[in-house]
């Protein structure tokens, strides 16, 4: 079961990372672009402006358990110099099954979100038009695949101990 979760988590992380690239490119892009209309003809597009920050959910949501299977997510590393390598192991251990909790509180909160935005209608006041509910999805997905990422991390951690 583990190296199934595993060759779906490394897929589902390829597929996040070339999204984030993308995402991060579009940024840059549309920031670039509102400065040069507006020093070339004085004007600019809202649009360019406003994407930004409706593109971020999608950017920071879905690499959250990329981030924590890598250890690149904030913490504070100084007690790993302190304790010995089963302690690391169970504080691995601990700090996946917080993730795990979060994650599943975080993805049903995210759900009824987005559920509710979408029964509304509602859509942002941009030039373009795009849904609420559509910024709210990056919620319960990044929670999701934050779900999937701590059940690979628990099951790793669990076999490094039962092996030790």
């Amino acid at each position: 079961m583990l190296r199934i979760l595993q060759a779906i988590n490394s897929f589902i992380n390829e597929i996040i990372l070339w999204l984030a690239t993308i995402i991060i490119a579009i940024i840059v892009l549309a920031l670039s672009l509102s400065a040069f209309t507006r020093y070339v003809s004085g004007i600019g597009y809202d649009w360019f402006i406003e994407l930004p920050p409706v593109l971020t959910s999608w950017l920071v949501f879905p690499l959250l358990g990329p981030l924590l299977i890598k250890g690149k997510h904030i913490k504070v590393d100084f007690i790993s110099s302190y304790i010995g390598e089963k302690s690391k192991s169970l504080l691995r251990l601990f700090v996946a099954l917080i993730a795990l909790l979060s994650g599943i509180i975080f993805f049903k909160a995210g759900v009824e979100a987005t559920i509710l935005y979408f029964n509304l209608g509602q859509k942002m006041e941009l030039e373009i038009d795009i849904p609420i509910w559509w910024m709210y999805l990056a919620f319960p997905t990044g929670f999701f695949i934050l779900i999937l990422f701590s059940i690979q991390m628990i099951c790793e951690e669990i076999t490094i101990m039962t092996k030790a």
